[in-house]
């Protein structure tokens, strides 16, 4: 056991991606699963910043990048990374972490931006609002 003091600095949480605080309060626990993400791309700076998009890993249940190209469940929008979470040491050591399933989000200000804006907001249907994009064809 370490029971040795140490000072870590992260940056500011920077939560502007979020349309209201609609849905905040029910944030839940769920667990990264850090090997199915990419150090460069999703947490340059040593932890996964809040805004992060999600999906579910089928097999697993454990919550990935959202890929609207994967064949393994995060093809599906699940939510966002409410809050920054530190990367561990190993991408083998999985993280706990907070999602945002219902909400509204600014895409512009997602810290990584979603490929295919239209399917990744019909995978969601009603329960995240993208608030600065247009409606899907069909909607009202």
């Amino acid at each position: 056991m370490d029971l040795s003091i140490r000072t870590e600095v992260f940056g500011q949480d920077d939560q502007s991606w979020l349309g209201s605080e609609h849905g905040t309060e029910a944030a839940r626990t769920i667990t990264l699963d850090v090997s199915t993400f990419t150090a460069q791309t999703h947490y340059p700076n040593g932890y996964f910043p809040s805004g992060l998009a999600l999906g579910r890993i089928s097999a697993t249940g454990l919550y990935g990048p959202y890929d609207n190209n994967a064949g393994d469940g995060r093809n599906v929008l699940a939510g966002f990374l409410f809050t920054a979470v530190k990367a561990p040491a190993s991408d083998t050591t999985d993280v706990a972490g907070a999602i945002l399933e219902h909400g509204k989000v600014k895409t512009a200000k997602l810290p990584v931006p979603l490929d295919n804006i239209p399917q990744a907001q019909a995978s969601v249907g009603t329960r995240i609002i993208f608030v600065d994009v247009q409606p899907i064809a069909g909607d009202s």
